[in-house]
């Protein structure tokens, strides 16, 4: 099977299992999207340079930042010295964003809305990120 198509399955199953979930994202440690479950909403935004106009989705903005995130997250973990990284996770007035390493080359990004059960969103953004490791594995 397609890995890509596997990997997106793990997200829709993601959400069916926690309903708070408004969307979740896969991409690579360098920030190219793989796959992704949003929901409908704001899909692009346009960047203009003086040499050229680009159209970037919102996804691959997210999955940009998200790289970044990652980045930043496991050199706060090695610097405090507490140990892997097991997810970040950031709380805002209208909602959350969770992201995990899934094995050495991907990350999930996991977004819900306010209100959101923040120890299912843990537990099943964990659990995701594990399988999306194993499918990533076996390419």
């Amino acid at each position: 099977m397609d890995l890509r198509h596997d990997i997106h399955r793990e997200l829709v199953v993601l959400r069916e299992r926690a309903p708070e979930i408004t969307g979740a994202l896969t991409c690579t440690i360098d920030g190219m999207l793989v796959t992704t479950d949003l929901t409908a909403g704001p899909v692009t935004s346009t960047v203009t340079s003086t040499v050229t106009s680009t159209v970037v989705t919102s996804t691959e903005q997210t999955a940009a930042l998200t790289s970044a995130l990652l980045s930043l997250s496991r050199k706060m973990t090695d610097l405090a010295q507490i140990g892997r990284l097991e997810e970040t996770l950031i709380s805002a007035a209208q909602g959350h964003t969770a992201c995990y390493a899934a094995g050495p080359t991907l990350v999930l990004t996991v977004l819900a809305g306010p209100g959101a059960n923040l120890g299912l969103l843990r537990i099943e953004g964990r659990r995701a990120a594990d399988r999306i490791a194993a499918i990533a594995g076996r390419g």
